[in-house]
């Protein structure tokens, strides 16, 4: 499985609206385009939250982008202990290098890992595509729970 090292920084607003529809989402920043990644292969950006830049992840997971806070459930600390690394058993499960907290690439639901963490989810960053451009937008400041607005 490849894993890609690549880092996209915050900076890049976009100024479309989005095509698709529902309510404006407000701003959205460019973290990569579809093209740039493979199904298993993964992307680190930074996303401004609460005042302060977070660093996220990107991921491909079976032809599908999801994007988390890169932040484990169990300690909040980077999930990612070899960078930009977090696909496991072949790419069927994220996990935390640290912890060997394991979750569904899809939903971000803690599978298997310390007492307490199975059940809590990864926070979940929106994001729209639009023409082959991964755009995401900061979570609500209130963002928090196990499972709360920002899961599927």
């Amino acid at each position: 499985m490849r894993r890609r090292s690549q880092r996209h920084q915050t900076g890049s607003v976009a100024s479309e609206r989005p095509k698709q529809r529902g309510k404006p989402s407000g701003t959205r920043y460019i973290v990569a385009r579809t093209a740039d990644l493979r199904p298993g292969e993964s992307a680190k950006f930074l996303l401004p939250i609460r005042g302060t830049d977070e660093e996220c992840f990107l991921i491909n997971y079976r032809g599908q982008f999801h994007a988390y806070l890169n932040r484990c459930r169990h300690i909040p600390i980077a999930m990612d202990w070899i960078d930009n690394q977090f696909f496991a058993e072949e790419g069927r499960y994220l996990m935390c290098q640290t912890h060997n907290a394991y979750y569904e690439p899809d939903t971000g639901e803690c599978i298997a890992g310390p007492a307490g963490t199975c059940g809590k989810y990864l926070y979940r960053v929106p994001l729209e595509i639009v023409d082959g451009v991964v755009y995401a937008t900061p979570p609500d400041p209130d963002f928090a729970g196990d499972r709360d607005k920002w899961q599927p």
